[in-house]
């Protein structure tokens, strides 16, 4: 069944993508008149996807929710959608049209081949990731490194709400808007995905109640996503640090990401993160109930 609720929401997503583009960055030319809001005007997506404005204007205002494959795809070309948010609008569709992905089990588990993995990197921090980016494994590196996850109540443990709302995540990165506005646009990817999910709806709302930034970006309907990238670091017992971060998707779960950090071999970040290995409490990431924690491998062989 639709909702106007989701079909507002595919017209607020296009909106948004009309309102950051310019004509010129667009190549939809100009058009007489004084612009009263920013970005492209109505008519002048539908010329670039080759549609007529009525169509187009019906389309966004979520009352023609069947259009064809080759319509969306030269609307997102002529609104510069990206793939995450090229994915997000088919999604987003798939709402309108009543055939959203099914929430699936609250319960989310980790097969203990992933387990295994995370021993055997346990040099480096990782962790897997899944629905609304609840940290459900991770090894003690990773923990050490930004936050004990498993101390906190089980409703806690969710990276995106921790970078947003724990002012040791400020501290920590330092381009913390940049790396808290992508955590907020990779929720979105999730939602539009799943959007019967209570505890993704549950997440958006206290994030927007004690966070005005992430009101902010909810606003503008940004997607994100990233495969891999660096982040800057200052931790407040090892100093800065630079690592390069992996995303790897886990087929077997479509909801779960394997995220693993690095820092180049022989460089000062390098040794930063053998010293906080090194300073770890030998009792630091204990297994609690509802997470997964795999200790560091200890060194054999040494008298």
């Amino acid at each position: 069944m639709v909702t106007m609720g989701q079909s507002a929401e595919f017209g607020k997503f296009l909106k948004a993508m009309r309102s950051r583009l310019s004509p010129e960055v667009a190549g939809a030319g100009t058009t007489p008149g004084a612009r009263r809001v920013p970005g492209l005007r109505r008519e002048e997506v539908a010329r670039l996807a080759g549609v007529s404005t009525d169509y187009y204007v019906r389309l966004e205002q979520g009352r023609n929710i069947h259009p064809s494959r080759t319509v969306l795809d030269a609307v997102s070309r002529a609104l510069r959608l990206d793939s995450s948010e090229h994915a997000h609008m088919l999604d987003l569709l798939e709402n309108c049209a009543g055939t959203p992905r099914p929430s699936g089990s609250t319960v989310q588990g980790v097969r203990p081949a992933l387990r295994n993995l995370l021993d055997a990197v346990g040099d480096v921090p990782a962790m897997v990731l899944g629905r609304r980016s609840d940290v459900l494994a991770g090894n003690r590196m990773a923990f050490l490194l930004f936050t004990d996850f498993p101390a906190l109540p089980a409703a806690e443990r969710n990276l995106t709400r921790w970078l947003i709302l724990d002012s040791g995540a400020r501290d920590l990165f330092r381009d913390w808007k940049t790396v808290a506005a992508e955590a907020a646009g990779a929720l979105r990817l999730d939602v539009g995905r799943h959007p019967n999910d209570p505890q993704a709806s549950q997440l958006v709302g206290e994030l927007a109640v004690h966070s005005e930034h992430f009101r902010q970006w909810w606003a503008g309907h940004r997607v994100a996503t990233r495969a891999a990238g660096t982040v800057r670091l200052h931790h407040p017992t090892v100093g800065d640090l630079e690592l390069n971060f992996e995303n790897l998707a886990l087929p077997d779960d479509p909801d779960q990401t394997l995220r693993i950090y690095s820092a180049r071999p022989g460089s000062p970040s390098s040794d930063a993160l053998a010293l906080l290995g090194s300073l770890g409490a030998p009792g630091a990431g204990q297994q609690r109930e509802g997470i997964d924690v795999v200790a560091a491998p200890q060194e054999t062989g040494k008298a």
